[in-house]
């Protein structure tokens, strides 16, 4: 015990070697203000706003998240993704509209079952490493995508519709938009504190050192790949409680779900917001999600839109938005 307690120590030290006290003391405070502001914004959100919108902005932000656990702080590129995103959406509506489960039980299954895909894909792609690691996510959730395609219970290429939204603890009507926000909200803020308090414990130190000097963490007397399978399941349980959300939001699980393009989005949503950055995902999602929305009457070309704007930031902030904030505000991370 006392060697793992200095062997994490050391790890701590190794992070924040460079990091003053009053660096440390002004990046609390700002990661304070995003607090705030991502609180009051949820609190106010859907007096303003869409219901439908936010809550779907919500779902993106927790996948993007949930994604950014594995590439931002254990460096582990996957190209696959959408598959616990998609494949707990269909576990979830499965549990929901078949088996009648309450809404609760139904995320709680789709977050489970993307935790199970998780091991599975994680123990085959962790042998490897870099372009490796990423075309083998890439080739296993194809396999999902294929299952989700022919299985009969998914609906094929029609998908999985009539998901019910039910009542929340037996009391609560979910088919009630401003309730059924609320509750996505809840599911947002409890997913996203946990990534947070992941982040920040000594299990999160260790992520962080394997993504920055991996032979060092191996020095230190760390089962990398014991740490790396167990990013890659908590990673995929989370991909998989967003999935589940959005398919009780939207009552329908589809094929795009699980598509790899779904896979190219969360990345893109990483890499614009900030990758390695608590809130930068959180970003990356609403500024995607929204051209999405708002540009969708110019069809196929929004595309475009979104990669000239990723091109853009790409130039003009080579760290993400929040990535450069950090930069300029001279703080270690948000």
């Amino acid at each position: 015990m006392s060697n793992t307690t200095s062997t994490t120590s050391e790890i701590g030290e190794f992070e924040q070697d460079d990091v003053s006290p009053e660096t440390h003391k002004r990046g609390r405070m700002v990661q304070a203000v995003f607090w705030v502001v991502l609180l009051g914004f949820l609190a106010v959100a859907p007096f303003f706003l869409y219901p439908v919108f936010v809550m779907q902005l919500l779902c993106f932000a927790l996948f993007a998240a949930a994604f950014n656990l594995l590439i931002g702080f254990t460096g582990l590129l996957s190209f696959g993704h959408a598959a616990f995103f998609g494949g707990a959406a269909y576990v979830a509506g499965h549990v929901l509209k078949v088996w009648g489960f309450p809404p609760i039980l139904g995320i709680i299954a789709g977050t489970l079952a993307a935790a199970a895909m998780g091991w599975v894909v994680g123990s085959l792609a962790i042998r490897r490493q870099g372009i490796y690691f990423a075309m083998i996510t890439l080739a296993l959730a194809q396999i999902v995508y294929f299952f989700a395609l022919q299985m009969p219970f998914t609906g094929g290429e029609d998908g999985l519709q009539g998901i019910p939204r039910g009542n929340l603890l037996g009391i609560f009507n979910l088919s009630d938009p401003i309730t059924m926000y609320y509750f996505v909200a809840a599911v947002f803020i409890v997913g996203f504190l946990a990534i947070y308090r992941i982040v920040h414990s000594p299990f999160g130190q260790v992520l962080q050192a394997i993504r920055e000097n991996e032979p060092r963490a191996l020095s230190l007397g760390y089962n990398v790949d014991r740490f790396k399978l167990l990013a890659f399941v908590l990673s995929a349980g989370l991909a998989g409680l967003a999935g589940s959300t959005k398919a009780l939001v939207f009552q329908f699980a589809s094929l795009t779900d699980a598509h790899w393009q779904m896979s190219g989005e969360v990345i893109l949503m990483t890499l614009l917001g900030g990758m390695g950055t608590i809130f930068g995902p959180v970003v990356g999602a609403f500024i995607v999600v929204t051209l999405q929305h708002f540009l969708s009457g110019i069809g196929s070309w929004v595309q475009v839109v979104i990669g000239g704007t990723f091109i853009a930031c790409v130039l003009l902030f080579r760290r993400g938005i929040v990535g450069e904030i950090a930069r300029l505000l001279r703080i270690s991370s948000l």
